[in-house]
């Protein structure tokens, strides 16, 4: 069994898909501790009765009109009209675009290669420093998946059990929190330079309102939509799907329903596949390891180690940001979130503010060095050393981590307003 082990995790290193290692796992540790071979596959049986996993394809699929459609080009032209003169005002907008395509997106990768190419010339031009732009860029490629409807929250929710509506209620105030620290410090390098102040063009407003007019109230609709009542998580995923697919293909014909529209839907079912794959063969893992009581083996040591809350937080958000760096977030999540779960429930760790701090260091993880997946998507688009990438992004990183340090240790800022909520 342990050679089995040491094989597959070799394996893994040189490029093994990660489905068939939890896989080739999970399966070797039923077989080892002769348990039924059957519950690996009863697992996978239980995952497609989820009903709201089918939200996670058609959040995708809309997320992937998007990126492929035009919006990108309106949205940065309206924030440019609403925010163009403040000072930092193209960096606002910079900002604002990259945090509402990642949350619809969910997936930062996308994100950078889809607007990198649109808003680094436009900050360059003005007057931004290069390092500044970069770093921008860089770091606000997952700035955005504490925001609904991020497809990283509705998958938290799946593994951990928990209400989705109140992920996304959970998610926005820290996420404001991290937009905001990093508003702020582009404010004050706008501020000290003369040419953006001045020199910034500024999109006229009324028409700029007309071009964007279908993708403005995209947000309001499924945002107040699973708030207001009026639909679930699951219809809004479906309403977010039909909505973008009726806007970009026919109203404003950015897609072609045939020459388009079959790309799409390959490359979004390519990536819900592998998701589906990962999550599968994780949670059949994790089904092993609960029979074989592993989760309370850890906890008992960590307990031995690890006497107060606080320092338990600190030990998870450094070891959460390492994962950040080194696994991509779906990976990330179904693999980890089993095993951690109960041991932040015995330090009476709340399993909504769980999810909002999982979520803020994986997505600060992403740019985080040595291996932060924004840096190498970034240094890929920009045609950047990878060096250069690291100090460009580390202001931001900072900003972030100060940010994540009040996420931590204030519960409140995520749980408050799940409270009022569900006191309405």
């Amino acid at each position: 069994m342990s050679l089995l082990i040491l094989i597959l995790v070799l394996f893994a290193l040189i490029g093994l898909p990660l489905f068939l290692v939890l896989s080739g796992l999970a399966l070797a540790g039923f077989i080892s501790a002769d348990l039924n071979p059957a519950l690996y596959f009863a697992e996978l049986l239980r995952l497609t009765n989820n009903p709201t996993l089918i939200a996670i394809p058609l959040f995708t699929f809309g997320g992937y009109l998007l990126a492929e459609s035009n919006a990108s080009k309106r949205l940065v032209r309206l924030a440019n009209a609403l925010m163009g003169n403040l000072p930092g005002g193209l960096a606002l907008v910079a900002l604002f675009i990259m945090a509402l395509f990642t949350a619809f997106t969910g997936a930062s990768g996308i994100t950078i290669i889809a607007m990198g190419g649109l808003l680094l010339p436009a900050l360059l031009k003005g007057g931004y420093s290069e390092r500044f732009s970069l770093g921008l860029l860089t770091a606000s490629g997952s700035i955005g998946l504490l925001f609904p409807p991020s497809l990283p929250l509705i998958l938290y929710g799946v593994v951990a059990g928990t209400p989705i509506d109140k992920l996304f209620i959970a998610g926005i105030v820290p996420g404001l929190l991290l937009v905001s620290g990093m508003a702020l410090y582009s404010v004050y390098i706008g501020s000290g330079t003369m040419k953006i102040r001045v020199d910034q063009p500024k999109e006229p407003l009324l028409p700029a309102i007309k071009s964007a007019i279908w993708e403005i109230p995209l947000p309001f609709i499924v945002v107040g939509g699973i708030y207001g009542g009026f639909f679930t998580v699951t219809e809004a995923a479906v309403v977010t799907a039909s909505y973008l697919l009726i806007v970009e293909c026919f109203i404003i014909r950015d897609l072609h329903p045939i020459r388009d529209l079959p790309r799409i839907l390959t490359e979004s079912s390519i990536l819900i596949g592998g998701i589906l794959l990962i999550l599968g063969a994780a949670l059949a893992l994790t089904n092993f390891l609960i029979f074989t009581d592993v989760p309370t083996i850890m906890l008992s040591w960590i307990k031995s180690v690890v006497t107060s809350r606080f320092a338990f937080l600190l030990l998870l958000n450094v070891f959460l940001l390492i994962v950040g760096c080194m696994m991509d977030i779906f990976s990330a999540l179904v693999v980890v979130v089993p095993l951690i779960l109960p041991i932040a429930l015995s330090y009476g760790i709340d399993p909504i503010h769980l999810g909002v701090i999982f979520l803020a260091n994986l997505e600060i993880g992403y740019c985080t060095p040595p291996v932060g997946l924004n840096l190498f998507i970034a240094s890929f688009r920009f045609k950047q050393p990878i060096l250069k990438l690291y100090r460009a992004a580390l202001p931001f990183l900072v900003i972030q981590l100060i940010i994540l340090a009040l996420i931590t240790y204030l519960p409140q800022l995520s749980l408050f307003p799940v409270s009022l909520f569900e006191g309405k």
